[in-house]
């Protein structure tokens, strides 16, 4: 595939995705303006973030810290803000605090500590997001609900972090409309302790009306913008 058909391709998908945003802000009632598309570019190569970038994405996501250090590296010429958006072990902090502006995954407060001792060490301010666990799989990370106030607590009190808001991925069975509404429920407790923690990072490809319904603030959208091709595998 030439370059050329490779942007036509990913032009033709984020215009897709543009007019699912439009429509279901029109039927939310809310503004566009309101909302932040970061398009997940995992197992996908860096010129498919330079096509992004040409067509006017400011945001990306990724969710291993291997592949995503590669690719910022690769592209820190085109002023991106790079979102880590998958589970972060106490080990690979380091790497991600050098190329992330969010982490959208904070769920334990030993990574609040981690990610709060490197932030330092590396004289940059990360902004992060406490993920919250809308089922009962572990394997996908998350805190309790419960857990979610003193958590957000944990993070505005960390030198060298920034409490954003929550992040959730809807439960792979059941109504996300309804696991979003839950969220928002959520996000409104962390804001009552923290005005300023208005982020809601919510919605993929799959679930982005209900996501905007529930007043989510940030999208996470890959296979919608990139398509279903074979992956890249660096």
């Amino acid at each position: 595939m030439t370059e050329t058909t490779r942007r036509d391709e990913i032009a033709a998908g984020l215009a897709r995705v543009e007019a699912e945003i439009a429509e279901a802000c029109r039927a939310a009632g809310r503004d566009r303006k309101e909302l932040t598309l970061i398009a997940v570019t995992k197992t996908y190569p860096a010129s498919d973030v330079r096509l992004l970038a040409g067509l006017g994405v400011t945001d990306v996501g990724e969710n291993r810290d291997q592949e995503a250090a590669a690719k910022a590296r690769e592209c820190a010429d085109l002023g991106l803000s790079w979102h880590f958006i998958g589970q972060l072990q106490t080990n690979k902090v380091r790497s991600v605090v050098g190329y992330a502006d969010v982490v959208h995954s904070v769920d334990r407060p030993r990574l609040v500590a981690a990610l709060s001792r490197e932030a330092v060490r590396a004289g940059r301010r990360i902004t992060c997001l406490v993920q919250i666990a809308l089922d009962d799989d572990p394997d996908r990370g998350g805190a309790r609900p419960g857990e979610a106030v003193a958590l957000a607590d944990a993070i505005a009190g960390a030198e060298g972090l920034v409490l954003g808001g929550v992040m959730a991925v809807a439960p792979l069975e059941g109504d996300p409309g309804r696991a979003f509404a839950r969220l928002r429920e959520i996000a409104g407790s962390v804001r009552g302790a923290h005005p300023g923690a208005d982020v809601i990072s919510a919605g993929m490809s799959g679930d982005l009306a209900q996501a905007i319904a529930n007043g989510a603030t940030h999208l996470r959208v890959g296979t919608a913008l990139l398509g279903r091709r074979k992956p890249f595998v660096r």
